[in-house]
């Protein structure tokens, strides 16, 4: 039981501090809180900051203006009460009746303290609200007049009032559990009052609720309204206060969490510093003796150590340091100026390419004219080598033996299906799993900035979104330009001057212009039957035998038998083909030995059935004789050349439809046009009948109609075909012909002679009909080539009929 003058002091609140605490104290329930005002109702009005004073709660007020001081000082000495009202704005100096709310409390002054740091604390208790009228005077101090409030604070004598006020005592002392910086004297004080007005009051002056909040519940008249609104505004309040704690919890793991993560790192520090240093350091420390070693100009080594020197002020816990530090290793890593050197004996760089690969004589002597001029100047920018040609003949496999030639490192990259820029420029840092491009990685890998670098199917680049990778090559491909190639991953300038580029092609129409510009154009054709067979005899058995553990002697292929399988087996211009079928014989004869130590043979012509099944080709494919309307022409395709069948036929009709099959492109229909209108205008001197094109329909067709076909050279072999068909004269066997036709007769040179040449051998051919203007091309072929041809050369279409026609 608490006594009549029994006080519960709590905290303090300050009028012009808002850092200051409460000091709520808990007036005597039975006080009287009725007071008289005088008769004109004028009071001294005490303007609050930041607080809102309620009946029947007792708080000290830091008093800090003057006139403020004066209006407490002469009511105290008089005994009269005073009013107090909260300002609107707690920055206001000099509050009008504007500035201050308009319901306030009359408060009696119980006693003023002077404290020991020069402010004077004036201690209230609330005893009736009043309502605000008007500002009648400010000097000396502020007074104003005022009119009581009439309240209901009749306590309902109900189950539902009482269950209201418990909520309101539970959830306050929920608050003060969560919030952690108000005084626990608050629960002790709410445990203890008694009556429900004094709680509702208490608890709304003391809970933190914002300065609106509590003006609008000290303006609420009735008692159980101003409940009901408390524990809305307290319910709020507490989810706050949860969501915050929450928040703060999961700081404070989180704190905690990098604290202990922390101390850990320095006790491995430690550790590892007595066990001679961390992973990091003795990895950074690594990089530090290799780059010491590195023969890198001023520039880069500026740029390296200001790497390192970055890469030692991060901690080996980052995410970065591992970027940074790969970063570094790739620099590091790179062959910056270091060179091997090159085999300078002509003689042996000669054995060993020729030891190697048959044939390709253009482009070893290339090799070993560079070769010689580097000898005699002791630098020299690398050339940009393309060698182009048909699958399969030795473009690829001929850079191992270039790098062998010369004694330098070998790289290669398939540029195959390749339409990402990046893959040549490298990725830029700021990208997650950032890496250089294939250039520079391959040099990395190799350890060497002038080795042999393969750019294998340049032909086959493709180009999308990412960008086109054949613009990319320009610059690694222009001697004036590759000397700083610029990776967007090491962002340094690197040199590739050094290098010797090859690349290859099988169709040089899908290069860029610009690109092939840049580049020194070898062609590399196919290979006649004896080529195939010294090829074969030297490299393909040998590797084949070697690869399926059959002894040389054990199974012996002799060149008879090579031919039969070059002939009959294969269709190339390269040998990819040859090897398959030996490798297919050495696989057979691999497990006739496995069953019978013992096994040997030497494999003859006939015995190719039991290896290889049936041949699928004839040794010829051109008929053995004399026909109508069946002319040879001679075809060149990406993968070599072709022989190509022109057949014609004739049958009853108007004469006035010509029939075109054998899928057939726009060029080679306009050859038959021109070749049928050519004959039409010269049928008299060609004797063709008169009436002939009026009751004739005329078909003509290619065979392996499901073969795209086009091309203009196919002239003058339909224009035979057509007059054979016409005339009923035979067409002279073996003989194949290659020439575009004019409107007049006239026959114009066309390319891609030698693989034409080589089809023909494959086909058994004797005589070759071509334009005039080929013999140059005709005279830079080998006679290896030529042998067992005869070559015609014509001007006009008459001489072909001339000689063609019997």
């Amino acid at each position: 039981m608490k006594t009549k003058h029994e006080r519960v002091i709590i905290g303090a609140v300050s009028d012009n501090n808002d850092d200051a605490s409460f000091i709520p104290l808990i007036a005597e329930e039975n006080d009287e809180h009725a007071v008289q005002l005088p008769e004109d109702n004028i009071l001294p009005i005490l303007a609050l900051r930041n607080m809102v004073l309620f009946p029947g709660v007792i708080m000290p007020v830091v008093v800090g203006r003057k006139k403020s001081l004066k209006a407490v000082r002469e009511m105290y000495k008089q005994g009269k009460p005073i009013g107090a009202v909260a300002q609107r704005d707690k920055n206001t100096e000099n509050p009008k009746k504007e500035d201050l709310f308009q319901v306030g409390t009359i408060a009696q002054i119980v006693r003023i303290l002077e404290m020991p740091d020069n402010t004077t604390t004036v201690i209230l208790q609330g005893k009736q609200t009043f309502l605000l009228n008007d500002i009648v005077g400010e000097e000396p101090y502020l007074s104003a007049q005022v009119e009581l409030r009439n309240e209901v604070t009749k306590v309902p004598k109900s189950k539902h009032f009482t269950a209201l006020v418990a909520a309101i005592k539970d959830l306050a002392m929920r608050m003060i559990r969560l919030s952690g910086n108000m005084p626990q004297e608050i629960m002790f004080a709410i445990r203890n009052i008694e009556s429900a007005q004094y709680t509702i009051n208490f608890i709304a002056a003391n809970l933190g609720l914002d300065l609106s909040d509590r003006q609008q519940l000290l303006e609420i008249g009735h008692l159980e309204e101003r409940a009901y609104l408390l524990l809305k505004m307290l319910t709020q309040e507490s989810q706050m206060l949860e969501i915050k704690s929450s928040i703060q919890s999961q700081a404070m793991e989180n704190i905690d969490k990098q604290q202990r993560e922390y101390f850990l790192q320095q006790q491995i520090k430690t550790i590892q510093k007595e066990l001679g240093g961390s992973a990091q350091e003795q990895d950074v420390n690594q990089l530090k003796q290799k780059a010491a070693k590195k023969k890198w100009s001023d520039a880069v080594k500026a740029q390296v150590e200001k790497e390192i020197t970055k890469l030692e002020g991060m901690p080996a816990h980052s995410p970065d340091f591992s970027v940074q530090m790969n970063y570094v290793q790739t620099l590091v890593n790179l062959p910056w100026n270091e060179y091997t050197k090159d085999n300078f004996n002509l003689k042996t760089a000669e054995r060993v390419l020729n030891k190697d690969h048959f044939g390709l004589d253009d482009v070893k002597e290339r090799i070993l004219e560079h070769l010689a001029v580097l000898k005699l100047r002791g630098d020299l920018k690398s050339p940009i080598i393309c060698l182009y040609g048909p699958p399969g003949v030795g473009k690829t496999s001929l850079g191992k033996s270039v790098a062998e030639a010369l004694g330098r490192k070998y790289a290669r990259i398939s540029l195959g299906g390749l339409h990402d820029e990046s893959e040549i420029r490298g990725h830029r840092r700021t990208y997650l799993g950032a890496m250089p491009g294939r250039i520079i990685q391959s040099l990395e890998k190799v350890g060497s900035s002038n080795p042999v670098f393969i750019l294998d199917e340049i032909d086959k680049i493709g180009s999308d979104f990412k960008g086109d990778p054949s613009s990319a090559l320009l610059e690694v491909l222009d001697p004036e330009q590759n000397n700083a190639f610029h990776d967007n991953y090491i962002d340094i300038d690197f040199d590739l001057s050094k290098v010797l580029f090859i690349a290859t092609a099988n169709d040089l129409s899908t290069v860029s212009r610009p690109l092939l510009d840049r580049m020194e154009l070898i062609n590399i054709s196919g290979y006649i039957v004896e080529e195939k067979i010294e090829i074969a005899t030297k490299h393909l058995i040998p590797k084949q035998w070697e690869n399926h553990g059959i002894a040389t002697k054990a199974v012996q292929v002799p060149k008879k038998t090579i031919r039969a399988i070059v002939e009959g087996y294969t269709r190339e211009s390269g040998v990819r083909g040859l090897d398959k079928l030996l490798a297919k014989i050495a696989r057979k004869a691999a497990r006739k030995t496995a069953l019978d130590e013992t096994f040997t043979i030497t494999l003859q012509p006939t015995d190719l059935y039991d290896y290889l099944g049936v041949a699928p080709y004839d040794a010829s494919e051109q008929s053995q004789k004399e026909e109508i309307g069946i002319v040879t022409g001679l075809a060149w395709t990406s993968v070599g050349g072709e022989i190509l069948e022109i057949e014609t036929s004739l049958s009853k009709g108007k004469g006035d439809k010509l029939t075109l099959t054998g899928n057939l492109g726009d060029v080679m229909k306009e050859s038959a046009t021109l070749g049928l209108e050519y004959i039409r205008a010269h049928q008299s001197q060609l004797g063709v009948a008169p009436d002939f094109f009026e009751t004739h329909n005329i078909h003509i067709h290619v065979p392996e109609g499901a073969i795209p076909k086009d091309g203009p050279s196919a002239g003058i072999t339909i224009a035979t075909s057509l007059l054979s068909a016409i005339t009923g004269k035979k067409v002279r066997k073996h003989l194949a012909m290659t020439g575009e036709i004019t409107l007049h007769g006239k026959v114009l040179p066309v390319g891609g002679i030698k693989e034409k040449i080589l089809a023909a051998k494959r086909a058994g051919v004797t005589d070759i009909m071509l334009c005039y203007q080929n013999r140059k091309n005709i005279e830079e072929i080998k006679d290896i080539y030529l042998k067992g041809l005869t070559f015609h050369y014509v001007k006009n279409v008459e001489e072909v009929f001339k000689f063609a026609l019997l």
